[in-house]
């Protein structure tokens, strides 16, 4: 039997008034849906309690759902790449359990670091942007930058004495990716200005670094100095995980389909 607590009809005044006072406890998405809610409620033949539970889920959902979006357009990340899409077949020598363990985000709330290392065309790109994306779902605040926008940032904010520095996205935030880090060598300052973000970054919040040079090879990378390395590789190493990738490139897979399909 239909429960009489629930109004039968969308434009009864009790529902008037029910959706005015949604709207007034900024409850909007809920006093915008509540006909089609109150639809349900009764051919579902939902009593008050399911009627009110069913309601705030629904607003829930709708803000969780816009502050995903409005966190992932503030991220940088670009759109498209997940885990969903991500071809773990081409790339056996990826351990699929890895990724996922990752994508718990525990090494974000940890304060950890990930290096995603190998050559071009391999994914590192794909399964950062798609850990990000991870990230930004469970809560945290994520910036992606290709390194060549970071160096530019650090470059700017050079003179900028640490009290104000510490104000910077990319200074504060919960996961900072650094994609394509090896395809350009840092000068001094470069290698300076990145310890400095690496030392302030340390146990305060997690690094996501992609790049296709070998840890070894990251002297070379820096400028040279195997002190800065060092320091930099000390902080980076102490609570990380480390993913070395060997494989094909997705890139020239693409090519090889698209110069077969021509044939």
């Amino acid at each position: 039997m239909t429960s009489t607590a629930i109004p039968t009809k969308p434009d009864t005044p009790e529902l008037s008034a029910l959706a005015q006072a949604l709207s007034v406890l900024k409850l909007d998405r809920a006093a915008d849906a509540l006909p089609g809610l109150l639809s349900a409620a009764v051919s579902d033949d939902l009593g008050g309690p399911a009627f009110l539970q069913r309601v705030l889920a629904m607003e829930l959902s709708a803000r969780e759902e816009s502050r995903i979006k409005t966190s992932l357009k503030l991220s940088g990340l670009p759109l498209g790449q997940t885990l969903s899409n991500f071809d773990f077949a081409f790339q056996p020598a990826i351990e699929r359990s890895r990724i996922e363990s990752l994508a718990t985000c525990s090494w974000v709330r940890d304060k950890m670091t990930t290096l995603l290392l190998g050559p071009p065309g391999v994914g590192k790109t794909h399964l950062a942007i798609a850990l990000g994306v991870k990230a930004v779902e469970a809560g945290f605040s994520v910036i992606y930058l290709r390194v060549e926008d970071l160096l530019h940032l650090l470059r700017h904010d050079a003179l900028i004495p640490p009290a104000q520095l510490r104000r910077r996205k990319y200074m504060n935030v919960a996961l900072l990716i650094v994609d394509e880090v090896g395809f350009q060598a840092f000068t001094k300052e470069e290698a300076n200005l990145f310890f400095r973000l690496v030392s302030y970054r340390y146990q305060r919040g997690a690094i996501c670094i992609t790049s296709n040079k070998a840890v070894k090879d990251w002297p070379e990378m820096l400028a040279g100095d195997e002190v800065i390395t060092s320091a930099i590789l000390d902080r980076l190493l102490h609570a990380s995980h480390v993913l070395n990738i060997r494989g094909r490139s997705y890139r020239l897979k693409e090519l090889e389909a698209s110069l077969h399909s021509r044939t």
